[in-house]
C-alpha cells in the first residue's frame, strides 16, 4: 500500500473537536499540598515523570523535540497528544513511539470513538463501572491530507478489528508523513456517517481552544451514558 494509492485533498476545517480526559488538564495532584518554597522541587519531580516534558527535552524514538510546538495557546496539550502513546499497542494511525492528534467534525463522533477504547479496557478488567470527565478541545486545520472519505471499498486501515486495521493504518500514516501530508481525514469506524481526522504533525494543529466538559458513566454495561457538566 502506498499513500499515492489514495486521494490527497487540500482541506480547510475551521473547527474540529477532540475529547481529552480532564485529568490531563489539571495541575499536578500534589500542588495544593506543597508549600510554596517546595514547588520548584515538585516541578522537578513532574519533569522526571512527565512523558510530555521528557519528549520536549529529548524526544522519543519516533518524535524529535524540534517537531513540538511552543508559545501557542494550549501548546502543552498539542505536545501531549504526540508525546503520549501506548507503549505496547497500536492506535489506528500511530504506534508505540509517536502519538497523534485525533479529532472529529462532531462531538457525537468523538463520544463513540472514545467510548470504544475505554469500554475495551473495562472489558479486559471485566468491570463495566467507571466515570470519566472529558473536555472538548477545538482546533482548526488546513493543508494537504490523505482523504479516505470516498474510497470504496473501505481500505484495510479502516477495518473495525484493531488487529487488522491498526497495522495497516500505521503503515499509511508513515507513508503520509514521508510524503509531507499533514494527516488523514477518514470516515469514522465507530460512528456511521461521522468524519474523523488525524493530524500527524504537532504544527498542523491550529487555534486550539477549550470547550465544555462531558461526563461518560459506565454503570454495569458496555454502553456509557453521556451528560454535559456545568
Amino acid at each position: 500500500m502506498t499513500a499515492v494509492s489514495f486521494p490527497v485533498s487540500r482541506i480547510a476545517l475551521e473547527r474540529t473537536v477532540r475529547l481529552v480526559a480532564t485529568a490531563r488538564l489539571r495541575d499536578p495532584v500534589l500542588l495544593k499540598l506543597v508549600r510554596l518554597q517546595y514547588q520548584a522541587d515538585l516541578a522537578e519531580i513532574e519533569g522526571a515523570t512527565s512523558g510530555r516534558l521528557a519528549a520536549q527535552q529529548q524526544g522519543t524514538e519516533g518524535l524529535q523535540p524540534s517537531e513540538l510546538v511552543g508559545g501557542l495557546p494550549h501548546a502543552d496539550f498539542i505536545n501531549a497528544a504526540f508525546a503520549y502513546f501506548r507503549p505496547r499497542e497500536l492506535n489506528r494511525f500511530n504506534g508505540p513511539s509517536r502519538g497523534a492528534w485525533y479529532a472529529a467534525l462532531h462531538v457525537e463522533t468523538c463520544q463513540l470513538e472514545v467510548a470504544f477504547h475505554l469500554t475495551r479496557e473495562l472489558q479486559r478488567a471485566n468491570d463495566f463501572n467507571a466515570v470519566v470527565d472529558y473536555a472538548e478541545m477545538f482546533a482548526s486545520f488546513a493543508g494537504e491530507f490523505v482523504d479516505l472519505r470516498t474510497v470504496n471499498p473501505r481500505p484495510d486501515c479502516l477495518h473495525p478489528d484493531p488487529a487488522m486495521g491498526y497495522p495497516a493504518g500505521n503503515s499509511l500514516a508513515e507513508l503520509a508523513r514521508n510524503n509531507g501530508q499533514n494527516g488523514i481525514v477518514y470516515p469514522s469506524v465507530r460512528h456511521d456517517g461521522g468524519t474523523c481526522l488525524v493530524a500527524l504533525w504537532p504544527a498542523t494543529v491550529q487555534s486550539v481552544a477549550q470547550g465544555g466538559v462531558l461526563r461518560a458513566t459506565w454503570a454495569g454495561t458496555a454502553t456509557p451514558h453521556w451528560a454535559e457538566q456545568a
